[in-house]
C-alpha cells in the first residue's frame, strides 16, 4: 500500500496503476478512492496511467481532524502530483471532487494538468439556502446513518430507466459512506455547500469535458454541470438521460468509454 505525507504530517493512500499518459481522480465526498476502480482498471487496459487517492478523514488516509476546506484539500491534491511528478495530466472530479480539481487549478496552475473531467460535480455553486444547508448539516450530525438510509436511492437512480446497480455493489458504496469519518463529513459537506466557484471556472482555459446526470438530485444539471460548462470557455456538456450522481456505477460502460475519447484526444 502507498502513502503519502502532507505538509501538515497527514498520510494520505493512494493506489496508482499502470503506465501512459496519466489520469488522476478525485473521489467524491463521504467516499474513498475505490469508487473508481472499474474506470482505473477499463483505462489502464487501453494504455493509461492511473492514479486515485484517498481523501483526508476517508478510506485510509489519516482524519486529522482540520484541513476540510478547499484550500487544503487542493493542496493535498497538488502533493499527490508533485510527490509522483506527474505531468500532461487529466484530472477526473466527481461531486464535491470537481470542486477540488477547479480550486487546484486556481491556486496551484495548470503546468502539470493538459485537461480535465467534471462528473456529476457539485461546481460551481449549489445555491442551496442557508436554513436547508445548516439543516442538512444537522441531519449528518445527529443522525448520520439514518441520512445515508434516506438518501442512497437518490444517489443510486432508483426508478430511473437503466439505472439498476447490484445489490453487492449499492452495499459496498454504503459501507464506504459508513466509514467517513463523521467529522470530516461534516466539514467537509459545509464546505461544499458554502462553496462558489462561478469566478474560478471562468479563469479556466484547458479542454474541459463536463459529464452530468439529468436527474441528479445532489448536484442538479442547471445549477452544476450545465452552468459550469457555460462558464469555462473550451467545454463539452454531455448529459446522461435517466441518470443520476453515482455515474460510475449506473453509466459505467458509457462513462468509461467517455474518459478514454477524451483523455486520448
Amino acid at each position: 500500500m502507498s502513502y503519502l505525507t502532507t505538509v501538515d504530517g497527514t498520510e494520505l493512500f493512494y493506489r496508482d496503476y499502470g503506465t501512459g499518459r496519466p489520469i488522476v481522480f478525485v473521489h467524491s465526498m463521504l467516499m474513498s478512492s475505490d469508487m473508481w476502480q472499474h474506470q482505473m482498471l477499463h483505462l489502464v487496459a487501453h494504455g493509461h496511467r492511473t492514479v486515485a487517492y484517498d481523501r483526508r478523514g476517508h478510506g485510509r488516509s489519516d482524519d486529522p481532524g482540520t484541513g476540510y476546506d478547499f484550500d487544503t484539500l487542493a493542496d493535498d491534491l497538488a502533493a499527490l502530483l508533485d510527490r509522483l511528478q506527474l505531468t500532461d495530466v487529466t484530472l477526473v472530479g466527481h461531486s464535491m471532487g470537481g470542486g477540488e480539481v477547479i480550486r487546484y487549478l486556481t491556486r496551484h496552475g495548470d503546468h502539470r494538468v493538459s485537461r480535465i473531467a467534471l462528473v456529476g460535480a457539485t461546481a460551481p455553486h449549489l445555491n442551496i439556502d442557508p436554513h436547508a444547508a445548516e439543516s442538512l448539516l444537522e441531519q449528518l450530525r445527529c443522525g448520520y446513518g439514518q441520512w445515508v438510509s434516506d438518501n442512497a436511492g437518490l444517489s443510486f437512480g432508483d426508478g430511473l430507466p437503466g439505472c439498476a446497480v447490484p445489490q453487492l455493489e449499492r452495499d459496498a458504496t454504503i459501507r464506504d459512506w459508513m466509514q467517513v469519518s463523521l467529522h470530516a463529513a461534516v466539514e467537509c459537506s459545509r464546505a461544499n455547500l458554502a462553496a462558489d466557484f462561478r469566478a474560478e471556472v471562468r479563469r479556466i482555459t484547458l479542454p474541459t469535458l463536463v459529464i452530468h446526470g439529468d436527474n441528479d438530485a445532489f448536484a442538479p444539471l442547471a445549477d452544476c454541470g450545465r452552468r459550469t460548462s457555460e462558464l469555462i470557455p473550451h467545454s463539452t456538456l454531455t448529459v446522461y438521460d435517466n441518470a443520476s450522481h453515482m455515474l460510475h456505477l449506473s453509466h459505467r460502460e458509457r462513462l468509461n468509454r467517455d474518459l478514454l475519447t477524451f483523455a486520448a484526444a
